[in-house]
C-alpha cells in the first residue's frame, strides 16, 4: 500500500538537485505535482499570480539557502489531542481574509522522534469539533518528518480537524505551488543564536478575492503558492480566527514533562536575541488590505513550561516573546 502511494505520489523527475544540506531536490512539470492528482485539478495548470494586499511594506528577510527532503510517506496531526501544548497570540470575532507575520528561525531541541517544535500562523475557520478548517504555515523541527533537527520551511491544511484530509507540505494533492526557487520543506539557514544574530521569515497568507483561492507569500514577493478555495468549507468563505505562535508535542518520555523547547527555549520575559519573537503581526480585511490587530489576545497553555507576552511599538508594530525550555523546576 505504502509503495502504491509513493509511486502515485513521486512524480518522473525531469532533474535532480542535491542541496547544500544533502537533501535530493526532484523537479517535476508544474502541472504534474501531487495537487493535480485531485480529481477538481486534473487537466489544469497553475494559476496566474493574484492581486496583492494593499498597504503591504516589502521588506527584506535576512535569510539564506533553501533545500527539501526525499519525503517517507504522509504523516497526520491532531493538533487538539493531548501532548499539544501552545503559546499563542490570536483575534478573533471578526471576519479574516488573510494574515501576515515575521517569524524568528530558531533550531529549538526536540526530545525524540515522536516530537515536533513549530512556530506558525493559523488562519482558522468552523469548529474546533469535527469540521475545522486551517490554513497553516511556518517553521518547524520534526525529526519524524524530516529526518533530522533543521527548522524547515513548512504548509498544512485540514478541513476536518486534523481526522482524514489534509497533509503537510506537498505529500497529498492540496497545495499547489507555482515557484520552482522555493522548495516546501525547505531547512531554512542562518538561524538565530542566544545573544547573537537574529534572524526571521515573513509570511503572508492571504485570500485572492477574484477567485478565492489563499495565496502564500515567502519574504518579499516570493509567491510560493495557493490552496484551493475547494478544499474547505468555512474557509471558501473567510476566517474567523487567525493565531500566532508556537506548539510543540509532549509524549511525556520517561513519565515526566519533555524538554522539548519552544521557539529559542528561553521565556518570553528574557527578551530580544534571548526569546523567540513574533513581530509585524497584521490581517487582511475584505477590502483587500493589510491592516495592524486591534485586539491582540496570548495564551500559553502550559505557562511554567512554555510562556508568552505581547507588546506594541512603533518599529515591530504588533509583537510578542514567546517560547520556553519545557522540562524544569516548575515544569516537572
Amino acid at each position: 500500500m505504502i509503495r502504491t502511494h509513493l509511486k502515485k505520489i513521486n512524480k518522473p523527475a525531469v532533474k535532480t538537485i542535491q542541496s547544500p544540506d544533502g537533501d535530493l531536490i526532484d523537479c517535476v512539470v508544474a502541472h504534474q505535482q501531487p495537487a493535480f492528482d485531485h480529481h477538481q485539478l486534473k487537466g489544469q495548470k497553475p494559476l496566474d499570480p493574484p492581486e496583492r494586499p494593499k498597504g503591504q511594506n516589502p521588506e527584506r528577510n535576512r535569510i539564506g539557502r533553501f533545500s527539501v527532503m526525499d519525503y517517507n510517506g504522509p504523516i497526520r496531526r491532531d493538533s487538539s489531542s493531548n501532548g499539544h501544548e501552545h503559546a499563542v497570540g490570536y483575534v478573533s470575532g471578526d471576519q479574516y481574509y488573510g494574515a501576515k507575520a515575521s517569524i524568528n528561525v530558531w533550531a529549538p531541541r526536540v526530545a525524540n522522534q515522536y516530537e515536533f517544535s513549530l512556530s506558525q500562523m493559523w488562519v482558522i475557520s468552523g469548529s474546533f469539533g469535527d469540521d475545522l478548517n486551517t490554513i497553516e504555515a511556518g517553521w518547524q523541527v520534526s525529526p519524524e518528518l524530516y529526518g533530522d533537527n533543521y527548522p524547515r520551511f513548512f504548509t498544512y491544511w485540514t478541513n476536518d480537524a486534523y481526522q482524514a484530509t489534509g497533509c503537510y507540505n506537498l505529500l497529498c494533492s492540496g497545495f499547489v505551488q507555482t515557484n520552482n526557487r522555493i522548495a516546501i520543506g525547505a531547512a531554512i539557514s542562518p538561524r538565530s543564536s542566544y545573544k547573537g544574530g537574529q534572524f526571521d521569515i515573513s509570511l503572508l497568507i492571504w485570500k485572492d478575492p477574484k477567485h478565492g483561492n489563499w495565496w502564500l507569500e515567502f519574504g518579499s514577493g516570493l509567491l510560493v503558492g495557493y490552496w484551493p478555495s475547494f478544499l474547505f468549507t468555512h474557509l471558501r468563505s473567510h476566517a474567523s480566527m487567525v493565531q500566532f505562535g508556537g506548539e510543540i508535542v509532549n509524549s511525556r518520555p520517561s513519565g515526566f514533562h519533555t524538554w522539548t523547547q519552544m521557539g529559542s527555549g528561553h521565556f518570553a520575559r528574557e527578551g530580544f536575541r534571548k526569546a523567540s519573537y513574533f513581530r509585524n503581526l497584521q490581517v487582511v480585511d475584505w477590502d483587500n488590505s493589510l491592516i495592524p490587530l486591534s485586539n491582540l489576545r496570548v495564551l500559553a497553555d502550559h505557562p511554567n513550561c512554555y510562556d508568552i507576552q505581547g507588546g506594541i511599538n512603533r518599529v515591530w508594530g504588533n509583537y510578542f516573546y514567546y517560547g520556553g525550555p519545557g522540562r524544569n523546576m516548575r515544569c516537572p
